[in-house]
């Protein structure tokens, strides 16, 4: 699932993946909108809001909105930077150190959350965007720009080009490569919908400890690759 990179993954990789970082997305993306009432999973709707302040002079309101988009920056450009400096040491566990620090920052905001929620809900909200710039660069990287799961609108935009390519795909292989994508675009919307759907029912139970189940999620994803990599190298060590 996270292990090859780039054009070594095929679409079972992807598609693996896909539903389950969306998952985790979609979790996220709910409990900021209900603790902070947020935008945590993308940055679109942020960039309105800090023109908004700066035409209005309203500087705090520009500088709050700001933040939210530096953090998302800040969070991709160490996933990114991550995956670079540990895949010249081993590809291995390129996915590891991105995939803990997003796990550790939910785990320990889901614990203290409420907390300091009704003081600081920015900063909340500028921690969820840091690891969703995480988790969206990380996925972004190892899949070569075929997956992405924080965020829909471009998601929506593929979509309906690739369904506008259905009139127009002729050949067997074209046709049968474009529906390949389309299930993909398919899968990333039904798992960030359904992880909307349980992280809206548990933040209503528990209210931010719900993003401990996101992180425990993600924790049990890295146990679950780092198993089957040992049993690949005892495989190769048998088969000697």
């Amino acid at each position: 699932m996270f292990k090859r990179i780039g054009r070594k993954r095929t679409p079972k990789h992807n598609l693996q993946i896909a539903s389950f970082l969306s998952f985790v997305a979609g979790i996220v993306g709910a409990v900021g909108f209900f603790s902070v009432t947020a935008l945590t999973t993308n940055v679109t709707g942020h960039f309105s809001f800090l023109v908004d302040g700066v035409f209005h002079l309203d500087f705090r309101k520009a500088l709050i909105f700001f933040l939210y988009i530096q953090f998302f920056f800040l969070g991709s450009f160490l996933s990114n930077f991550l995956v670079e400096y540990i895949s010249r040491k081993n590809s291995d566990y390129v996915y590891v150190i991105p995939t803990f620090i997003e796990s550790m920052i939910l785990l320990i905001l889901g614990i203290t959350g409420k907390y300091i929620v009704t003081d600081y809900p920015d900063f909340i909200a500028c921690v969820l965007l840091f690891t969703m710039g995480l988790q969206n660069a990380l996925v972004t990287r190892i899949s070569n720009a075929v997956v992405r799961t924080t965020h829909l609108t471009g998601l929506f935009t593929d979509l309906g080009i690739e369904f506008s390519q259905l009139f127009f795909f002729k050949t067997k292989k074209s046709r049968k490569e474009l529906y390949t994508i389309i299930k993909l675009r398919f899968t990333i919307i039904t798992f960030f919908f359904l992880g909307g759907i349980t992280g809206g029912f548990f933040y209503t139970k528990i209210q931010l400890y719900t993003l401990i189940i996101a992180a425990v999620i993600l924790l049990l994803a890295i146990r679950y690759e780092s198993l089957k990599l040992r049993l690949r190298l005892l495989q190769r060590r048998i088969n000697r």
